[in-house]
């Protein structure tokens, strides 16, 4: 029995390696499409891109629902908050107000990606953002290629980069007003 227990445990742990590694070349695979292959060869040498605390957050261009188009590096210098969040999400929908909270009351950059592939249309989008009186950056991830370049599940999913493009917290579900305050006020803090 030991034996057959000790055989699952090292297939298992080779399995997951396998699966790091494809998953790492296709993050690999995804910025060189994206920015181009000897920038992309040399950014992933040199910053080692990542969706865990402590990695460089991955790059990014997404459209608002106004047609602008946003990109993560735009914030470079700054804190951000990367939501990733959809209209048929209950725990997305309780934290929405907080969201709108901080935003008004400490003006900082919030750039909330919309899963806009799992929406039944844009007019949803456009509702909800009215409902919640969003006034931060929507963006829309029309293709699911940053949800997935995040590797998101489950929604919401927040992540909190310092102003040298590192994760340096992630929170799986809803946020409160007081969680929101505490993680920027955490970044300022090892920033200095």
């Amino acid at each position: 029995m030991k034996r057959i227990l000790f055989i699952v445990f090292a297939a298992g742990i080779v399995i997951g390696s396998v699966y790091n590694l494809i998953l790492a070349e296709k993050e690999v695979e995804h910025s060189k499409a994206h920015f181009g292959e000897e920038e992309s060869v040399e950014v992933s040498m040199t910053q080692p891109l990542g969706v865990n605390v402590g990695d460089t957050a991955p790059d990014f261009e997404l459209k608002t629902l106004e047609g602008e188009m946003v990109k993560l590096s735009d914030f470079k210098g700054e804190h951000v908050m990367l939501n990733f969040w959809a209209t048929w999400c209950p725990p997305c929908r309780q934290e929405m107000p907080d969201m709108q909270r901080i935003y008004q009351d400490k003006d900082p950059i919030i750039l909330a990606v919309n899963l806009t592939d799992t929406e039944v249309n844009q007019k949803a989008v456009s509702a909800f953002i009215e409902e919640f009186g969003m006034t931060f950056p929507v963006l829309m991830d029309e293709k699911a290629e940053v949800s997935e370049l995040y590797r998101i599940q489950p929604i919401p999913t927040t992540y909190f980069i310092d102003s040298e493009g590192k994760i340096r917290y992630k929170a799986f579900g809803a946020l409160s007003y007081e969680q929101m305050i505490q993680e920027f006020e955490n970044m300022k803090e090892t920033s200095k």
